[in-house]
């Protein structure tokens, strides 16, 4: 078989694995990639999905970065079924559509601006028509139930505790006479997560696994160190009469969010007095199918539901679905916690809460999740000054935090116990949806500790798997690496630089409101260079 990497390769985001057969040919998610321009700029190529010839996808969990092509896809000519658990269904019932508007509403803003300077429109990534037209592809799987998406191959999802509907699949097939089976961890969650069941143990005889890497250089705190974390932001705000303000995705870590305040209140460690928004209309919505699927939750939880305290049923938690009712949470003074997506600060009612309060010293910022290289939230937890919101600088006066056990992805250890279930000891292990440095450190530890082979692919990485266990990925053709001409950039900034002190003898002969003019233009692109240093 013939594997494509598309994404989730020396990254976290945009994970697909377009798979090949002899016969058959299919998807393992099918993502969109978040951060920076550059990365942002692979959702536009469908080329090497070649949507058209893709029989099925197979869907492990309803985080954009796994599903947010899946429309575009459609939109490129896919026809076929999409298999996902029902929790992930009714999610990306909401997601996809969620996501589409935004790209709708990016593409118009885009086009005006373009479009006042003479250049063509932007057409959107994809628009709520195409999320419409995804759905009825939908097919649901159930946990652990074997199914046959096309004859010779066998998939089965198991949970994976990472978010509601979460799986990790295990797919067997059979190709010249032999049995072969692949293990896609999807993102694996934490054992005893909150709310959630613990992640499933993987069938026997698994000759490659497909291993998610986000967090392979490092621990996670323990939950109850987290808990004290986030209740000394929630004192600290209090205290000074500001907000606390956390950036969270709109599915799971923001019912998690909620989940921790509940705990907090229980412990009278939430002050009474102090209202909780959940700001983001899509957390709202996945918060309510939440309540319809407890049969997904773990034994403490529906026990705790059946004793009549429904840990999503917050004590001063009130749902702001309007854009009025946002706007007004920073226009009441006192105190109060918001909890808003995106995660990563990149997008939605977060950024308009971060220009409103990053720069108060009295407030508090809270991470609970992973930041992507390039977004803002990545710039804030790496100690950047001030950062650019709405194209205004705002200065980063407020206390942050970075809590890290509210993570729903397994931490070293975890991922090390987790593959430690697998007991062939010719298991071939190949390494995505981490960064580099991530990866190096888990690839090390898998082989000095396992013994087990480790491969980490590149993006846009080829590779065969050889029929039959004990044998190793085969690389066929790996993207050349590709490298910044600093050089180039650094000599051509000098150069500007030189060609503007020689011209500042000319500007000096003009009046004083004129130069004015070209020193403001000059300290602003000083300033960006400032911000640019502090981001480094």
């Amino acid at each position: 078989m013939k594997v494509n990497f598309l994404g989730a390769a020396h990254a976290v985001t945009g994970s697909c694995y377009v798979m090949e057969t002899g016969e058959h040919r299919f998807a393992v998610d099918c993502g969109m990639h978040q951060g920076n321009r550059e990365i942002e700029k692979r959702n536009e190529d469908m080329a090497p999905y070649d949507a058209s010839h893709i029989e099925f996808v197979l869907i492990t969990h309803a985080h954009i970065d796994h599903t947010g092509l899946l429309p575009r896809l459609v939109k490129a000519g896919f026809t076929g079924p999409i298999y996902l658990t029902k929790p992930t269904s009714e999610l990306l019932e909401i997601m996809l559509l969620d996501s589409a508007h935004i790209q709708e509403m990016e593409a118009q803003w885009k086009s005006r601006k373009r479009q006042r300077h003479g250049d063509n429109s932007v057409e959107a990534l994809y628009t709520q028509a195409d999320a419409e037209a995804t759905m009825p592809l939908f097919k649901v799987v159930e946990y652990a139930k074997p199914f046959e998406p096309v004859p010779g191959i066998t998939v089965c999802f198991k949970n994976a505790g990472h978010i509601l509907g979460s799986a990790f699949i295990e797919l067997e097939y059979e190709e010249d006479g032999t049995s072969t089976k692949i293990v896609f961890s999807g993102d694996l969650g934490r054992p005893d997560p909150m709310i959630l069941k613990d992640p499933s143990h993987a069938a026997d005889g698994a000759d490659y696994l497909f291993l998610e890497s986000t967090y392979g250089d490092r621990n996670h705190k323990d939950a109850s160190g987290s808990l004290d974390e986030l209740a000394e932001a929630v004192a600290w705000s209090y205290r000074n009469g500001q907000k606390c303000v956390i950036p969270a995705f709109a599915v799971e870590r923001s019912q998690q969010i909620i989940y921790s305040l509940f705990q907090l209140s229980k412990q009278g460690r939430l002050p009474p007095d102090m209202p909780i928004y959940l700001d983001s209309p899509l957390a709202i919505r996945a918060t309510e199918i939440f309540r319809r699927n407890p049969q997904f939750f773990d034994a403490e939880t529906q026990a705790s539901i059946k004793n009549g305290e429904n840990p999503l049923d917050l004590p001063n938690l009130k749902f702001t679905l309007s854009r009025q009712d946002s706007v007004a949470i920073n226009e009441t003074a006192g105190p109060a916690v918001v909890i808003s997506a995106s995660g990563m600060a990149n997008a939605g009612r977060i950024k308009h809460h971060l220009r409103h309060n990053l720069w108060r010293k009295g407030a508090s910022v809270v991470f609970v999740g992973y930041q992507g290289v390039g977004t803002p939230g990545r710039k804030i937890v790496n100690g950047a000054k001030q950062i650019t919101i709405f194209g205004e600088d705002v200065a980063v006066e407020a206390k942050v935090f970075t809590i890290g056990g509210f993570s729903a992805h397994a931490g070293q250890d975890e991922l090390l116990q987790w593959l430690g279930t697998f007991t062939n000891k010719d298991l071939q292990v190949i390494l995505t949806h981490g960064e580099p440095k991530s990866q190096e450190v888990l690839a090390k530890l898998i082989e000095e500790r396992l013994g087990l082979k480790v491969h980490v692919p590149g993006y846009l990485e080829e590779m065969v798997l050889e029929p039959g266990r004990g044998h190793a990925p085969v690389p066929v053709a790996e993207a050349p690496r590709r490298a910044v001409d600093w050089d180039f950039l650094l000599g051509d900034a000098e150069h500007l630089y030189g060609e503007f002190r020689k011209r500042l003898e000319h500007l000096q002969e003009r009046s004083f409101e004129e130069q004015t003019e070209v020193r403001d233009r000059l300290m602003e692109i000083n300033r960006s260079m400032v911000e640019l240093i502090s981001e480094m």
